[in-house]
């Protein structure tokens, strides 16, 4: 029997073996089957009464398939779980981010103050699914189809920091070549543009562009992230300082912010940045 969804739909992500998220994933496999075990069904009749494949089903069972949360609700309902499969979601679906965006997603969502100056793309925090998509794709060497979805998956989930009550101060500085790139397709920038043109006003965002005619910049050394915690500790990182390194000193971390101050003194104001914005939407 083949799998019913298959594609964007599939119904869940491969699991990395050297991610320390495996073996929650396997522990969840060995609970899923033990329970149709308990319940008398072999792998093929369970599949035709859920509606998905063996290869599936035996994946996940054996910790090597992260299962997607409408696949843990039929399982609870069909096995009559009482609602402690569907339990599991909240693990499960940590489980589809990569380490690095699980712990990054973690330091901004405590976060209550973010600075980041982005050189060579659009920050993640800013980008549509479609542009994001685009960038995963062309990646070299190619990610496999889970990488993508399980990247994609990661970077949106790390956007609902603009939703957060309270919201944290954003603080965003793109370079105007970044903002001129069309990844994806002109039709996808212009997308990208819109979208830009819609964080850029919501409350607790600062959005500014760093014009390519810009005669002093501070930002020449790459990327820059500095994020600030209610207790008054912070962490930063640039790929010119430190060796690339994150770091909470109180001396580095003070460097990154002066660099990054001295970049949004030289870049265009916020209102300023909105009408470039609007400007660029009025040409693509």
């Amino acid at each position: 029997m083949e799998e019913r969804n298959d594609g964007m739909d599939e119904p869940g992500w491969d699991v990395d073996p050297s991610d320390e998220i495996s073996s929650v994933v396997e522990f969840v496999g060995r609970q899923l089957k033990l329970r149709r075990e308990a319940a008398e069904l072999r792998v093929s009749d369970f599949a035709e009464i859920i509606g998905y494949g063996e290869d599936l089903i035996r994946k996940i069972e054996r910790g090597a398939r992260i299962p997607r949360p409408e696949y843990l609700d039929k399982v609870d309902g069909v096995l009559g779980a009482d609602g402690l499969i569907s339990s599991m979601k909240k693990e499960m679906r940590e489980a589809r981010y990569p380490k690095k965006a699980r712990d990054l997603a973690k330091l901004e969502a405590q976060a209550v103050e973010i600075g980041l100056y982005s050189n060579h793309n659009i920050h993640g925090l800013l980008q549509t699914e479609e542009h994001m998509r685009a960038l995963f794709e062309m990646r070299q060497p190619s990610f496999s189809r889970g990488e993508v979805e399980r990247g994609v998956a990661a970077r949106m989930g790390r956007q609902a920091i603009l939703q957060r009550s309270p919201t944290p101060a954003l603080s965003f500085v793109q370079e105007e070549a970044t903002l001129r790139r069309s990844i994806g397709g002109t039709m996808a920038l212009r997308r990208q543009l819109e979208h830009l043109a819609e964080v850029a006003q919501l409350r607790g965002v600062t959005f500014q562009v760093m014009p390519l005619d810009c005669e002093s910049h501070a930002g020449m050394g790459g990327l820059i992230e500095v994020l600030k915690f209610r207790d008054g500790t912070g962490v930063g990182r640039s790929e010119g300082a430190f060796g690339g390194h994150p770091v909470s000193d109180p001396k580095q971390l003070r460097i990154l912010e002066l660099r990054y101050g001295m970049i949004r003194t030289q870049a265009l104001r916020p209102r300023e940045s909105l009408a470039f914005i609007e400007r660029m939407l009025g040409e693509t």
